[in-house]
């Protein structure tokens, strides 16, 4: 019994210091979220040419929606492109595309094995798009479910020229629905990194996250990698690895936001969430060597080294989590009249608090600070049903992520659950005008 109590504490004492570790870089960043300030960058004239792509898989229900949106963004037309990608489509995406008035590039599989999704739907693209990268200063990104405000372009635009050009810059991920535990658990989680994460990096001069939909990349950096050439099932954590250990720069814009369609049902986000934990894990462990050999030799710097190694193993947390309270529950019961102020236990109480601070407090800082909402009791009650189920299905599709991380090559389409609605551009950009 002694050395089942001995392996407890070694296991809550590891994975409480793994967390707190995490847990405390994610503060001292997260401190630069909170100060309140208009755009960093001068508005400019429309200078940059743009591609947007939309790959779209069995999309007839919402494709309209976001082509009349692309249709409408307040650019000079003969400035920028958008290509409907319809791969592999059995319904009538296509059609229902160039009905809405888009251009469409048909993909299919080369043989019935052959792999598909994203990746493989913007490499063909490319492909059929010869000399993109001479007629287009910049490729942006959305999914076919997604709105945007109609200056994005505008935003893009300006943030480039201003900042030197940069190879890849990312939009504010906004949410379309959050409606039901799921969706809010999705919700709570884009709003809060969206300012205490991807905005505090982008203040101390880090990368942020490409968070695959709403970005812009650098059509010459992009020609010069070959064309999208990142394929496994998170290929926008896979180019945001690829391009900070290239010493290339990826920046936040607060002030222009895409809207996606998040998942309402469990069973649907546990799905997602697995193949998000497959293409992670997948990524970090083939690119750990590398990362610390770059920062050996001084190729990458220190502060980028630890904010990309912290989030490639950020999804551990939840592993970490679960792991530290089932071995503190069994110390309970294997020690009696443990108390309560017991170092192991006082860890674990610390952890927790730590973890309500940042996913609690700092919610309704950004809700408030970024959509106007103000902190209503009303909302504790679906805020801790959210908190379980992304604790849920974080552990569970980490884990099965992690077993499975070595199969890149079988996608699932994400199912929608409502339609998409103009109103949701109009409404979150009136109040991000007054929050950015």
């Amino acid at each position: 019994m002694e050395f089942l109590r001995a392996v407890l504490q070694i296991i809550i004492g590891v994975s409480t210091f793994c967390l707190l570790v995490m847990m405390g870089y994610q503060l001292i960043v997260g401190l630069f979220g909170f100060r309140k300030k208009g755009k960093d960058y001068a508005d400019h004239d429309p200078a940059s040419r743009f591609l947007i792509l939309v790959p779209a898989h069995n999309e007839e229900k919402v494709i309209g929606d976001i082509v009349r949106n692309l249709r409408e963004l307040d650019y000079p037309k003969d400035l920028y492109d958008y290509y409907v990608i319809a791969d592999n489509c059995t319904d009538g995406t296509a059609e229902a595309a160039r009905a809405a008035g888009a251009r469409v590039i048909e993909t299919r599989k080369e043989s019935p094995d052959a792999p598909t999704g994203k990746p493989i739907a913007l490499r063909k693209a490319l492909e059929a798009l010869e000399g993109y990268q001479k007629r287009y200063d910049l490729m942006m990104v959305f999914d076919a479910d997604n709105l945007m405000d109609n200056s994005i372009l505008r935003e893009v635009n300006s943030q480039y020229l201003d900042k030197g050009k940069p190879d890849l810059i990312q939009c504010y991920l906004g949410v379309k629905n959050k409606k039901g535990t799921v969706a809010w658990s999705y919700y709570t989680g884009y709003t809060l990194t969206n300012r205490f994460f991807d905005l505090a990096k982008y203040r101390l001069g880090i990368n942020c996250v490409i968070g695959g939909t709403g970005f812009a990349i650098s059509t010459a950096y992009l020609y010069q990698r070959g064309g999208w050439n990142s394929m496994s099932l998170t290929e926008d954590f896979e180019i945001q690895v690829q391009a900070t250990m290239e010493g290339r720069k990826i920046l936040w814009n607060q002030n222009a936001r895409v809207y996606d369609e998040k998942p309402t049902s469990l069973w649907v986000s546990l799905r997602q969430k697995t193949r998000w934990g497959q293409g992670h894990w997948y990524v970090a462990l083939t690119n750990t060597r590398k990362l610390f050999r770059l920062a050996l030799q001084g190729k990458i710097g220190a502060g980028e080294f630890i904010s990309l190694l912290t989030y490639m193993y950020s999804m551990s947390a939840f592993l970490l989590a679960a792991v530290q309270i089932v071995a503190q529950v069994l110390l309970w019961a294997v020690t009696p009249g443990m108390k309560l102020l017991d170092p192991n236990v006082a860890g674990t109480v610390a952890g927790v608090a730590i973890f309500v601070y940042s996913y609690l407090f700092l919610f309704y800082v950004a809700d408030r600070m970024d959509n106007g909402v103000r902190f209503s009791l009303k909302t504790i009650p679906v805020m801790i049903g959210g908190m379980l189920v992304n604790t849920i299905v974080g552990a569970y599709s980490q884990l099965v992520g992690l077993i499975r991380y070595r199969d890149q090559q079988h996608w699932v389409k994400t199912e929608h659950a409502i339609r998409a609605d103009n109103q949701y551009v109009e409404k979150p950009q009136a109040v991000k005008a007054k929050a950015a």
